[in-house]
């Protein structure tokens, strides 16, 4: 499986990098978009996607894997519709139009696009919907840690825990984030806050509670190598599908 990574100078795209070299599930970085130093890296790397034509016009790949930044995703998506590839996107904080290209884009190559690429983090969300749908008068609050260089907020997993968590509710609820200057809790609020500190890789907790009692249910990343681990599983997952299979794909997809 021959990927090209983009966002290869990144913290994650090394990450994906070392394991490729492990022979991870048969990946081997071929090329790369990123910005900035690209020493040590021994392939072709494109300093933006304007350059990326003429730089990887020689490179054959069967997957793009995606640890940029959201606001590349226009051009990341071009790329890869021109090209045929499919994309894994492990990016988050996506604006709604960016959303709306990555929706049109799918109905040209396959795109694997989650908020976590953790198994755990699937499972957390599947737990806190029955949770949710177990106790439905329970409020609901759920807090994510990150280290300080993360630039969205709130995570797009907790955004993703929240829609889980309303779509357990019937779709009845809606997210606050953070409570600075508002009024008491209102019934069907779900409440995300966020820490942003040191090198904390990845916390989210999901709080449901009654007056009696409280269930809290959490998971934490020990170290990035997980998010790439997930993302060369969803490499391999979109690369192997038939001739056609364009789409929209998740962790869901994944664990089946």
């Amino acid at each position: 499986m021959r990927i090209l990574v983009s966002g290869i100078t990144g913290h994650m795209g090394h990450e994906v990098c070392a394991l490729a070299k492990t022979g991870m599930r048969g990946a081997e970085v071929v090329g790369g978009i990123g910005l900035g130093d690209a020493a040590g890296l021994d392939v072709p790397v494109a300093q933006g996607f304007e350059a990326a034509g003429e730089v990887l016009a020689g490179v054959d790949a069967d997957v793009i894997v995606d640890f940029s930044h959201h606001s590349w995703t226009e051009g990341l998506l071009a790329f890869a519709c021109a090209r045929k590839l499919p994309v894994v996107i492990a990016t988050t904080g996506q604006t709604a139009d960016e959303r709306d290209i990555i929706i049109a884009a799918a109905e040209q190559i396959p795109i694997f696009f989650a908020a976590n690429f953790s198994l755990g983090v699937a499972l957390l969300a599947e737990l806190a919907k029955k949770a949710a749908a177990t106790m439905p008068d329970a409020e609901i609050e759920i807090i994510e840690k990150h280290h300080n260089r993360k630039l969205d907020a709130p995570s797009g997993t907790a955004i993703a825990l929240a829609n889980a968590v309303n779509e357990a509710r019937g779709n009845t609820m809606h997210a606050v984030c953070g409570r600075s200057g508002q009024a008491k809790r209102q019934a069907g609020e779900i409440g995300i806050s966020s820490v942003r500190m040191g090198n904390i890789v990845g916390e989210h907790e999901v709080l449901i509670g009654t007056a009696n009692e409280i269930i809290t249910l959490k998971h934490e990343a020990v170290n990035r190598a997980l998010f790439a681990e997930g993302a060369l599983a969803a490499a391999e997952f979109v690369a192997k599908l038939p001739a056609g299979s364009f789409g929209l794909y998740n962790m869901n997809d994944l664990a089946k």
